[in-house]
């Protein structure tokens, strides 16, 4: 569960540090105080795309940090294991610039936004405002059963075998194109290959023809310097060998009068002996070198055809027999692939039918998780005030459709709000109240199914209020019974329902706007609770009825941790 979070310059929030409980946590405040701030932050850190506009006016940057209790994940533990990370408890951080680039962190090591994702996904579900919105799209209402169905393996196995048709089938289609085309790409590369393999181009052999053509393009230049060099070290007179050795001989001398002299005399020695030395070397290299015109013609015409080919494949010299390895292996491609087209067709055939054969038991798990889905969804909507209301989730399999990533199911969410009336698909029959009610029953019963500790609505019961609002802050309360709840609500029933309460308000001074956010407890939360019931003005009545609910709901702590 989350334990701590840690927002700087982020939105409108300066800084706020913020512990965080088990159990059911409702946030509330004024219309505009940043509620749903501390919801988009957690969002953020947790592998959401990030822009320049979540910077604080003023800031160079945004940064949140979130501290979370991994406890029984097993899945969350795994993960961390696997990259080499400790399972007990985990960091994430966030850091957005004003340029709009972000870095994350996981325990202090870099991660890319897509590990933040899978982690986050783990142990946070977060339940949107607007769920209700796209609960209308047959995606959305797919992707529902099948979380709801804990279908992770079905589903991984289900995209494991739909690419491997694919890649099958993408390739006897390219085998199978027009073979005119197929015979002119064949005969291309043949001839290409010939040509490369014609010229048996070396791996090393282009840098020693450079090194070559280098030495005997200049030998004349090459053997006046060696011999210029062997001269003045040697050979006339006044040589540096000479000298040399007569200033050896006079140091020696003069050891007898002062030994500190034996330094100088045994450098000189050593001097002398490396000019000889020196000078051997430059006499033979002078002897080896020669004039030759012949072979400087060749090692240019190899170099020119070199280039040539080189210029015709669009690559530097040295990379040809890379291009031919590829080329031959394109060539031996084609060659085996168009003796081998009915074979590859059956290979098709093979993996459409065990596509299908993964589809087909994908499609009855999700019939089954239908029905259940349906009928504690159906008993939702009679707490929420939809007394006779009727919810179905229909799973049609496409038997005849090529299956997708996603099998061969079309999933509709299909109601009744009214007893008496036949089901039909939402988009059809459900007010935009109805809906925003049907969607959080179903986010509700959804949630019971998830893995993850933590469950956050954030103002998912707008539209509802009264005797249903009550009923759905028991919900939450029952769910932050055995995990923790984050709860952004603007109904004092919902929110006298939580475990704990916290307020969330904005304070405005002259060049400057923060979002700062407290616990309440005691008085403090009876009077927020009765400003959330009578608005501007608290009266006796209203603090009466608010410390009414808070009595009528019982202990704050939860019975139990997640």
């Amino acid at each position: 569960m989350l334990t701590h979070i840690h927002i700087r310059d982020f939105a409108i929030v300066d800084e706020l540090s913020l512990d965080l409980c088990d159990g059911m946590t409702a946030l509330t405040g004024e219309t505009g105080a940043g509620k749903s701030i501390l919801v988009d932050a957690l969002g953020l850190v947790l592998g959401d795309r990030a822009d320049s506009g979540t910077v604080r006016h003023g800031a160079q940057r945004a940064e949140v940090s979130v501290q979370i209790e991994i406890g029984n994940e097993a899945a969350a533990s795994a993960w961390l294991e696997e990259q080499g990370m400790e399972s007990g408890e985990c960091l994430l951080r966030r850091v957005v610039n004003r340029d709009g680039k972000s870095r994350a962190w996981i325990n202090g090591s870099p991660a890319t936004l897509q590990s933040l994702k899978t982690l986050g996904e783990m142990l946070v579900d977060i339940h949107g405002q607007h769920a209700h919105q796209s609960l209308l799209r047959k995606e959305v209402q797919r992707r529902i059963l099948d979380e709801y169905a804990d279908h992770p393996k079905r589903l991984a196995a289900m995209r494991q075998h739909h690419a491997q048709w694919q890649k099958l089938a993408r390739r006897l289609a390219d085998l199978s194109e027009d073979s005119q085309a197929r015979d002119s790409r064949r005969d291309l590369l043949r001839f290409q290959v010939d040509e490369l393999e014609a010229l048996a181009l070396g791996p090393d052999e282009w840098s020693q023809l450079e090194e070559e053509h280098g030495r005997l393009a200049h030998a004349g230049k090459l053997m006046e310097l060696a011999e210029s060099a062997y001269q003045a070290l040697y050979e006339r007179d006044g040589s540096a060998e000479s000298l040399i050795g007569h200033f050896t001989g006079e140091l020696e001398q003069g050891q007898t009068l002062d030994a500190r002299l034996d330094e100088p005399r045994d450098l000189l020695a050593t001097a002398h002996i490396q000019i000889r030395e020196a000078a051997d070397w430059l006499r033979r290299y002078a002897d080896g070198l020669e004039m030759d015109p012949a072979r400087l013609e060749f090692v240019e015409s190899r170099m020119a055809a070199i280039q040539d080919l080189a210029r015709k494949h669009r690559v530097e010299p040295q990379a040809l027999p890379l291009v031919l390895e590829q080329m031959q292996a394109e060539l031996t491609d084609l060659e085996e692939g168009m003796g081998n087209l009915d074979e590859l067709r059956q290979a098709v055939d093979q993996a459409l039918a065990e596509c299908r054969k993964v589809a087909q038991a994908l499609h009855q798990s999700r019939r089954k998780a239908a029905d259940r889905l349906s009928r504690a969804v159906t008993e939702a909507m009679q707490g929420l005030g939809m007394e006779g209301g009727c919810f179905q989730c229909h799973v049609e399999t496409q038997t005849k459709a090529e299956p997708t990533a996603q099998g061969t199911d079309q999933v509709s969410f299909q109601v009744s709000a009214n007893p008496g009336q036949p089901v039909q698909p939402l988009a059809r029959v459900a007010s935009g109240g109805e809906l925003s009610r049907i969607s959080l029953a179903i986010q509700m019963i959804a949630a019971r199914a998830l893995p993850t500790a933590t469950l956050i609505f954030d103002e998912v019961d707008t539209g509802i209020g009264g005797a249903v609002a009550e009923v759905v802050g028991r919900q939450l309360r029952a769910q932050g019974e055995y995990r923790q709840v984050l709860c952004v609500t603007h109904l004092p029933q919902v929110a006298a329902q939580a475990h704990h309460h916290l307020q969330v308000s904005k304070h405005k001074g002259r060049d400057h706007t923060a979002t700062h956010i407290q616990p309440l407890v005691d008085d403090n939360r009876i009077r927020e609770l009765a400003r959330m019931l009578g608005g501007v003005e608290i009266t006796d009545q209203t603090l009466a009825h608010a410390a009414e609910m808070v009595d009528r709901v019982g202990p704050t702590k939860p019975s139990s941790s997640p």
